[in-house]
C-alpha cells in the first residue's frame, strides 16, 4: 500500500480516510465484544460480581489496614455487603451482558484503537516525531490500563462500600438494580482509565502551543480544586476515598509539568539549531 502524501490530499480524502480508520476501530471492538460475550459469564463472576463480596482483595487489605491503625471499623471487615442486586426487566440480564461485552471489547482493543488514531495523524507529522509511534502506543496503553485497574481495584470497592452501607433508615433494605450496579464498576473504571492519559494529553497540548510548565505551575491551585471535584464526581462522597483518589491524580499532574518541560526545551533546541 502506497504511503499516505498528506500534500497532496484533499479535506474529502481526509474524511475518507478518517471513515476507514473509525471502520477498523469498530470492527476492532466489535471482535473483542464477541470474545468477550464468549466468556461473559467468568467475566461476571471474577470481575464485575467480585467486588460485591467481601474477599475481594481491597476489602482485605483496608480490613488489615484499620486493624493495625487500631481502627475497630466493621465496614470493611464485614462478613457480607447488606444488599442484593435484581434485574427488574425481562431484557435486563441480556442488555447488562451485550453492553458489557461491548466496554469490554473496547478496554481490550485500547491499543488498537490508538494505533489506528496515530495512524491517522502521524502523516501530519514530522519523520522523528513519527519513529516515536511505538512508544506513544506503548505509553497511552499503559496509562489507561493502569487507570482502568486503579478504578476497578480502589474506586470501584471504595463507592459500593459506601453506598452499600449507607441508610437513612434501617426499614429500607437496599436492592439495587443490575445496571444500576455494573454502572458503578464500569464508569469508575473507565474514567479512571482516561483520566490517566493526563500526561499524553498535557503533551500535546504543549506540542500545540496551549500549554507550558509556566501555565502549569501558576494555576498548580486551580488544578488542585479540579482534582479534588474530579476526585468527588468519580467516587462517593466521603473524604477518604476522595483523598485516596486524588493523590494518583495530583502525581500525574506533576509528571505532566515535568513532560511539558521536556517538549517545550526540544522545542527550544531546535528552533536554536535552525537559527
Amino acid at each position: 500500500m502506497a504511503k499516505k502524501n498528506t500534500d497532496e490530499m484533499s479535506f474529502l480524502d481526509h474524511l475518507e480516510d478518517l471513515r476507514w480508520h473509525l471502520i477498523r476501530i469498530t470492527l476492532s471492538v466489535l471482535i473483542c465484544a464477541t470474545v468477550a460475550f464468549i466468556f461473559s459469564k467468568a467475566i461476571f463472576k471474577y470481575i464485575i460480581l467480585a467486588p460485591k463480596h467481601t474477599d475481594f482483595p481491597t476489602y482485605e487489605w483496608l480490613c488489615k489496614a484499620s486493624q493495625l491503625i487500631g481502627v475497630n471499623d466493621a465496614t470493611f471487615c464485614a462478613a457480607e455487603f447488606p444488599f442484593i442486586i435484581q434485574s427488574r426487566t425481562m431484557a435486563g440480564q441480556f442488555s447488562a451482558d451485550i453492553w458489557t461485552s461491548i466496554f469490554a471489547g473496547f478496554i481490550l482493543a485500547f491499543p488498537y484503537v490508538i494505533y489506528q488514531f496515530w495512524s491517522f495523524i502521524s502523516p501530519g507529522m514530522h519523520a522523528k516525531e513519527r519513529k516515536h509511534s511505538k512508544g506513544f502506543i506503548i505509553t497511552t496503553s499503559f496509562l489507561f490500563f493502569v487507570g482502568v485497574l486503579f478504578g476497578y481495584y480502589i474506586v470501584t470497592p471504595l463507592s459500593i462500600n459506601f453506598l452499600a452501607n449507607y441508610s437513612v433508615s434501617p426499614e429500607i433494605s437496599n436492592e439495587f438494580d443490575l445496571s444500576s450496579y455494573i454502572s458503578i464498576v464500569r464508569s469508575s473504571s473507565l474514567a479512571s482509565g482516561f483520566v490517566f492519559e493526563l500526561p499524553i494529553i498535557i503533551y500535546f497540548l504543549t506540542k500545540v502551543g496551549l500549554v507550558t510548565p509556566q501555565i502549569m505551575k501558576k494555576y498548580r491551585k486551580f488544578a488542585l480544586v479540579i482534582v479534588l471535584i474530579i476526585s468527588a464526581i468519580i467516587t462517593p462522597p466521603d473524604l477518604a476515598s476522595q483523598v485516596i483518589v486524588a493523590i494518583p491524580i495530583l502525581i500525574l499532574y506533576q509528571v505532566s509539568i515535568y513532560i511539558s518541560k521536556v517538549v517545550v526545551r526540544n522545542q527550544n533546541k531546535k528552533q536554536k539549531a535552525h537559527v
